[in-house]
């Protein structure tokens, strides 16, 4: 826990400065991403937790603009950081803020198993909401100050779920069903998917993220900008209803 704690200090200092500058001056900070409330409401009798968080305006209505390349393609995110251990969601140990994260990018599918727009083409639908388990961990390289943590191909000590979309990130496709209606966006999660812990905190942050795959002093997932933090400073206040 002291661990965690610690991360969860140095992103709350690099948050703080990108929400008064990065933030601002990005085209994607629009009501549809000014957070308004977030909840984890657990339903025992189906066993499934569901995840929502509530905008201002429209949420999920905003998509990113298409880059037209991997590299550089814009990836904008509805996120929910948690106090999750790695290994609950089929991750190997390691350290970082393991968050489930809803996120859209029309330049690239990375859901190989799923077919989200249902046109029997599994590799056309990025641009559609869908989640991914991530593990974040500060990044000063970027202006937002988080990226998904990388490995090396080469390291066989690295274990992902068998539905990871095979990059060298700690990042998993689950393929979990995302729905946007009106000012809300929500996803369903099995309990057994999470090691049945329906016992944790978690918080609601909002970004826009960038792929590289050209420059090794770049993460190949960062965030550059964060358009809202529902605690207002990442305190991951918020637990899981009953």
């Amino acid at each position: 826990m002291m661990k965690l704690n610690t991360i969860i200090a140095s992103m709350l200092l690099i948050l703080s400065a990108t929400l008064s500058s990065c933030a601002q001056e990005s085209p994607y900070n629009t009501d549809d991403f000014q957070i308004t409330e977030v909840s984890v409401t657990h339903h025992p009798d189906f066993s499934i937790t569901v995840w929502e968080m509530t905008v201002t305006g429209s949420a999920g209505n905003t998509i990113p603009v298409k880059n037209g390349q991997l590299d550089g393609a814009p990836v904008l995110g509805y996120v929910f950081p948690t106090t999750l251990a790695a290994t609950d969601v089929g991750f190997s140990q390691t350290e970082g803020i393991v968050a489930l994260a809803l996120t859209s990018h029309p330049d690239f599918d990375d859901t190989p198993l799923w077919d989200e727009n249902n046109d029997a083409d599994y590799a056309n639908d990025g641009v559609i909401w869908h989640p991914h388990w991530v593990v974040l961990v500060t990044d000063e390289r970027v202006a937002g100050g988080l990226s998904v943590k990388q490995f090396k191909k080469a390291d066989e000590t690295v274990v992902l779920p068998p539905t990871n979309p095979g990059m060298p990130m700690y990042m998993d496709s689950p393929g979990y069903p995302v729905t946007a209606k009106n000012n809300t966006i929500r996803v369903v999660v099995p309990d057994y998917r999470m090691n049945r812990k329906i016992d944790f905190s978690f918080d609601g942050v909002t970004a826009f993220m960038q792929v590289n795959t050209s420059k090794e002093d770049l993460p190949m997932l960062g965030v550059y900008a964060v358009f809202g933090v529902a605690s207002g400073d990442l305190s991951l206040p918020y637990k899981v209803k009953q």
